[in-house]
């Protein structure tokens, strides 16, 4: 039985906003070679070619569903078996049942949920490993940037076809479409959910606690939202970026920096940190939201 619309939604906004919480914090020292500024620009480079990928060439739709199905349950074992809070290895298995639900209930709540649960805890490894590789502060101003890069290409409405060819791409023998997030009669892109892993994993590798924002994302994601009584398309990224304003509190680093300055050590951008070791679409009469996919 499907859900109607708003019940699927809510559903949906509180699986990104759970994304939030789940990632932890390891060590890798392997990675550190490969630290560099400019893996800050992934999750805007993400939207950026997978859209205009699409729009470019008929086949870039199926050919992602099939690199999702190859790379998600992988990379969901990574989180399981410790990128995730609370992870082990052993807990890594637990990918193996939530795959064989996602195939065999495809179009049920039961499989639609596993498969979500699959697609939040692959992002929670790549956003872990980005925030490995990417300065902290610089990671997040690419989390800001992604908000407005999936705006900008709503406003425009450039996502609407790649929107469509995304959500119809299938891989063959009825295997689980992980290219995107189902629940009920809503759709979210898998970035709107990588994007809040990777939120998530620069607020852990700085040693804070993750509760507060995720409640933060649920609550500016449901007032959001009520833009669908406007509009059929939003972007599902911008909750995430003002989750993230809000609780970096960029006001007080212009109020920090006019009193350091008065004694003659301010600056404006707060100190580099260490570099750690869109939209749901439902079916096509209702409210869409534009989907963004990380790579």
């Amino acid at each position: 039985m499907s859900l109607p619309f708003w019940s699927s939604d809510v559903c949906l906004v509180a699986a990104q906003a759970a994304t939030v919480a789940l990632p932890a914090a390891p060590r890798l020292r392997l990675l550190d070679r490969l630290r560099s500024g400019w893996w800050a620009l992934v999750p805007l480079g993400s939207i950026v070619v997978v859209i205009f990928g699409i729009q470019a060439a008929s086949q870039s739709a199926n050919a992602l569903t099939y690199l999702a199905l190859i790379a998600v349950p992988p990379l969901a074992a990574g989180a399981l078996g410790g990128f995730a809070r609370g992870g082990r290895p052993l807990h890594a298995l637990a990918v193996v049942p939530l795959f064989a639900l996602a195939w065999a209930d495809r179009h049920g709540l039961a499989g639609e949920a596993a498969g979500i649960a699959l697609s939040m805890l692959a992002c929670v490894t790549l956003g872990v490993l980005l925030a490995k590789v990417a300065p902290l502060n610089w990671l997040k101003v690419g989390i800001v940037l992604m908000a407005i890069g999936d705006t900008i290409l709503v406003v425009a409405q450039q996502l609407q076809a790649p929107n469509n060819a995304l959500n119809a791409a299938a891989p063959g023998l009825g295997l689980p479409q992980l290219q995107r997030e189902l629940f009920g009669s809503a759709v979210m892109g898998f970035g709107d959910i990588f994007i809040a892993a990777v939120f998530g994993a620069v607020l852990a590798a700085e040693g804070r606690r993750l509760g507060g924002p995720a409640r933060l994302t649920f609550l500016f994601a449901l007032l959001f939202d009520l833009l669908f009584f406007t509009v059929d398309l939003l972007p599902a990224t911008v909750p995430v970026a003002l989750a993230l304003i809000v609780t970096e509190r960029p006001w007080e680093w212009v109020s920090r920096e006019g009193r350091a300055a008065r004694r003659g050590r301010g600056q404006w951008w707060p100190s580099p940190a260490r570099a750690s070791s869109t939209a749901r679409s439902p079916s096509s009469a209702r409210p869409a939201r534009a989907p963004t996919e990380a790579p």
